[in-house]
């Protein structure tokens, strides 16, 4: 399903800092996939000021590759099949439900998305999610086999097979989490393939839904090899590698936009209040 009409892959990985290997082998796709995920900020602005984002490759590349912006799961997932198929690989997107906060691992639509890579010589795809805006998101791919288990860039995680009363064939992503030292869902999926125009409608229920948490208050994470960078509404998170976290909250509009700007990265759209 490549789309890469307008893309400049060149651009992007300049973006990103990729100055390794160009081939569709595990090797570019980890160096890519962790290099995304340390270059490039997850954010809802453009839905909390009322606007849909575009999906379009030209239009991602303005904001994001050009543009000091970031996204959410549609628009770096996009970005990066994109970036993917333009080196060789095939991809397939994905969707799954968020379980943090479900009660059950079914009770939530499929809001999220993710991808299947294919990697030629490897005997399973693995599962690529550079959007997935949490403190214990993938920094690298992760096999597409159910109960193993990975580690890299500091982070764990599981592919959980789930309980046969829900769907068949669902999987569970699940990160470790240290402090609490108990495995904890992300979200669950299946390898049925979606295709762009389900994730253009996925993307207008979510960028539009008045019950929506990305229509209501900033949420921006930033991911580095130190830290990772949370604002949740007015309230800012520093967690460090090694579990150290601190908080604080906002309570002056300058000084939202002035931590946005320097702390993420990000240059707030004109006329967007951060503190409502």
């Amino acid at each position: 399903m490549a789309d890469t009409g307008q893309y400049d892959l060149d651009a992007y990985l300049d973006r990103i800092g990729w100055k390794g290997g160009r081939r569709a082998d595990l090797d570019t796709l980890r160096g890519v996939h962790l290099a995304h995920a340390l270059s490039l900020p997850f954010e809802n602005l453009d839905p909390l000021r009322g606007t849909v984002p575009s999906l379009a490759p030209a239009d991602l590349a303005a904001k994001m590759v050009h543009g000091r912006r970031g996204g959410y799961c549609y628009e770096h997932n996009t970005l990066l099949r994109l970036a993917l198929e333009a080196l060789g690989f095939r991809v397939t997107p994905l969707a799954g439900r968020v379980v943090l906060g479900a009660e059950t691992p079914w009770s939530r639509p499929r809001t999220h998305t993710m991808l299947q890579v294919e990697v030629a010589g490897e005997a399973e795809p693995y599962l690529a999610d550079v959007g997935f805006g949490a403190v214990g998101a993938l920094l690298l791919p992760v096999p597409l086999v159910p109960g193993t288990e990975s580690e890299g860039a500091g982070r764990r995680h599981r592919l959980a097979p789930l309980p046969h009363d829900g769907p068949p064939g669902l999987w569970q992503l699940e990160t470790y989490d240290r402090g609490d030292g108990v495995w904890a869902g992300q979200y669950a999926f299946t390898r049925e393939p979606f295709t762009a125009v389900d994730l253009e409608v996925f993307n207008w229920y979510v960028a539009t839904h008045p019950r929506s948490p990305f229509t209501r208050r900033p949420y921006l994470q930033r991911t580095t090899a130190e830290r990772h960078l949370a604002l949740d509404g007015d309230r800012f998170t520093e967690t460090l590698t090694d579990g150290t976290v601190s908080e604080r909250t906002l309570t002056i509009e300058a000084q939202a936009r002035r931590l946005v700007d320097e702390e993420f990265g990000i240059e707030v759209p004109e006329g967007l209040a951060l503190l409502g």
